[in-house]
């Protein structure tokens, strides 16, 4: 009955700081799915390997790193990216943890919302 995950959805606080952390610490891109009201902000992110995040001002839900869920990023370059994101003053709630099959580490955004930036090991 369900097809796929449509979008997963962040609050935040401060938009213009918010789309500073997604678009240029991350590297996300709107890809013209922007839409924003007078006062009122909905910007999606559509993912390269399908998905879409969205962060949004205008919810009840309030930031935190522990609300319930964490939207967890695929990444090409784990060690780099967590390098670029330390430099630059990111908070991080854990040191990088490893599995059989993977590594990853949790972020926090300007918000307090979690990040989970996770890097599949090669076979």
């Amino acid at each position: 009955m369900l097809e796929k995950v449509a979008f997963t959805v962040y609050p935040v606080t401060d938009v213009p700081r918010a789309r500073a952390f997604y678009e240029g610490l991350l590297g996300l891109d709107t890809h013209g799915t922007e839409k924003i009201g007078k006062e009122m902000a909905w910007i999606e992110y559509d993912l390269p390997g399908g998905g879409c995040f969205a962060i949004a001002n205008f919810t009840e839900n309030t930031p935190h790193a522990t609300a319930g869920g964490t939207i967890a990023f695929e990444v090409n370059d784990l060690d780099a990216l967590l390098a670029h994101l330390k430099s630059n003053g990111v908070e991080f709630m854990s040191d990088m943890t490893h599995s059989p099959a993977c590594r990853m580490a949790v972020c926090l955004d300007p918000d307090g919302n979690s990040i989970l930036l996770h890097q599949l090991k090669n076979k």
